[in-house]
């Protein structure tokens, strides 16, 4: 596993005054994004979940007052293209429920598709996903702040190596963060030389997601020592090993000083998981799963994963690349 980009040198980090967190009301300061989930879902639709689909926004919204009532305050919705975003309604969402929002571009597994959907995908994914990252998701609406890929099982096929790069295509023109789906928490070294090594996106610009469903510490260390975002999302599943070792997962990474890497996220992905429909949902994250994390993590260190970092690892600067400079 490469831990670093090879070839030409990464791009220095632009100061924090230029950096912003592209939300779908448009951009604000890290500081301002308040208590988040790293990731979660408002709208899905996937033939792989069929009858638990989210596409209804009132649920949509009674599940974000949830959320706000719990003390939540940004939410960063992974959807990409193709799976039933409705990013039209995501701005009249956050105004009414006080919560931020965040959209993704991108792509996920091919089996999450309908074969049609992935015929009608342009040539230049990179393009498709550049244009919702900066003029609008479906060219009149709310901006992207994200770009979401998927992984495989131990590995990368056509499809993922296809979308990969065109991620890193679209990270270089924009400076967006790519989060990526790890299928049951596996394929970290493929993901990470293949984008952070052969593509050379920065190792900073790149969030693995799920490494909770795989309670491997040694993978996880060496992924925050090639310097990714380690996201680990989806609690209350009790048929994967998600929060009996999630306490020992985060604190050797914390021994280890990369607590600055961690982010946490509840990744609601059907109906019947909502805390509106008698599931955890997005409330759980801030009840249920963030009291046990302190009790055995402290305070400090929990409202770090909550706050400091999101901050940091959903922060571009969009404006040179968004002008064309």
């Amino acid at each position: 596993m490469s831990p670093a980009p090879t070839g030409r040198p990464a791009a220095p980090a632009a100061p924090d005054a230029a950096r912003t967190v592209r939300t779908v009301l448009g951009d604000i300061a890290p500081g301002d994004l308040g208590v988040c989930d790293a990731h979660d879902h408002l709208f899905l639709r996937s033939p792989l979940l069929p009858g638990q689909e989210l596409d209804d926004p009132a649920p949509a919204a009674a599940e974000l007052r949830a959320f706000r009532a719990a003390g939540g305050a940004a939410v960063i919705q992974w959807t990409p293209y193709g799976m039933g975003r409705r990013a039209a309604e995501l701005p009249r969402l956050a105004r009414e429920s006080g919560v931020r929002i965040v959209a993704a571009t991108g792509l996920h597994q091919a089996a999450h598709y309908a074969p049609e959907i992935l015929e009608r995908l342009p040539a230049d994914p990179a393009g498709l996903f550049v244009a919702e990252l900066t003029e609008g998701i479906g060219g009149t609406g709310p901006r992207a702040g994200m770009i979401k890929v998927a992984g495989g099982f131990h590995g990368l096929d056509g499809h993922a190596r296809r979308t990969l790069a065109a991620a890193a295509e679209a990270q270089r023109a924009t400076g967006a963060v790519i989060g990526v789906h790890l299928e049951l928490g596996t394929g970290v070294p493929d993901v990470l030389d293949m984008l952070c090594g052969d593509l050379e996106v920065p190792p900073n610009r790149v969030i693995l997601g799920h490494l909770n469903r795989s309670p491997d510490l040694t993978a996880h260390r060496l992924a925050a020592e090639a310097g990714a975002y380690l996201a680990f999302d989806g609690p209350s599943r009790a048929h994967r090993a998600t929060d009996w070792r999630l306490p020992e997962a985060l604190a050797a990474l914390a021994d280890a000083g990369y607590g600055d890497r961690i982010l946490l996220g509840g990744d609601t992905t059907t109906a019947g998981a909502r805390s509106v429909n008698g599931g955890p949902g997005m409330p759980y994250l801030l009840r249920g799963h963030r009291t046990r994390l302190v009790r055995t993590l402290g305070q400090e260190l929990v409202t770090r994963f909550l706050t400091a970092n999101p901050a940091r690892a959903f922060a571009a600067d969009w404006g040179p690349r968004a002008a064309g400079t």
